[in-house]
């Protein structure tokens, strides 16, 4: 009888590790990225005067922001985490990143051409893209749902959100979960756990 419970006790604890094995390793990965519908499309100009839509980035995983070259507070901060994503994947042609103005008035493809080289971005695969500030702040107001807005009373006279939003080969925007599973829909690009987040789930979807 022992010999029969041992061995029923051992199927038991068999078919626990089948089950909870992947389940932890996939809580390890940053499990399965959830899709949260379409990246909007868009058509805009980027810092070397090239017209770059949605559709260039097709193929390719990439992270966008939005942003402005004057930005006194949180954008040195976003450009240089997402700095630290570029370096990351320097030279992948499966990936990209987009990084949209919110002043576009101020943000004309010559400054946005010189703010890259203050930033010592050399990547072909960062495009800084600036366009008509209606269409932009449709994009992350309605597109993305990621603030943007002018306010004479915020430093630099707009404000937007710290967030990066990250969208995989097929255009759809994709994150993971949070610890009590629901989808955390865009990755913080002010701290470095964001960072460290968005890199690993980066390489899950480079891999898909």
């Amino acid at each position: 009888m022992k010999n029969k419970s041992y061995i029923g006790l051992s199927f038991i604890i068999l078919l626990f590790g089948i089950w909870a094995v992947p389940k932890i390793i996939d809580k390890l990965s940053g499990g399965n990225l959830e899709k949260m519908g379409k990246a909007p499309a868009f058509e805009l100009t980027d810092q070397n005067e090239k017209k770059i839509t949605n559709e260039d980035y097709k193929g390719k995983v990439y992270v966008l922001e939005f942003f402005f070259s004057t930005c006194p507070s949180i954008c040195p901060i976003m450009n240089k985490n997402m700095k630290k994503i570029e370096e990351k994947y320097f030279g992948n042609p499966q990936f990209g990143i987009a990084s949209i103005t919110i002043n576009p008035e101020n943000d004309t493809p010559q400054v946005l051409l010189d703010h890259a080289k203050n930033l010592g971005i050399t990547s072909k695969n960062w495009h800084f893209l600036t366009g008509d500030k209606a269409y932009i702040y449709s994009i992350a107001n309605k597109g993305f749902n990621l603030y943007a807005g002018q306010n004479n009373k915020a430093a630099g006279g707009f404000e937007h959100s710290g967030l990066f939003a990250l969208i995989d080969k097929e255009g759809n925007i994709r994150c993971r979960k949070d610890e009590y599973g629901n989808p955390i829909l865009y990755y913080d690009g002010l701290k470095d756990e964001g960072v460290k987040a968005i890199i690993e789930d980066i390489d899950i979807l480079l891999k898909e």
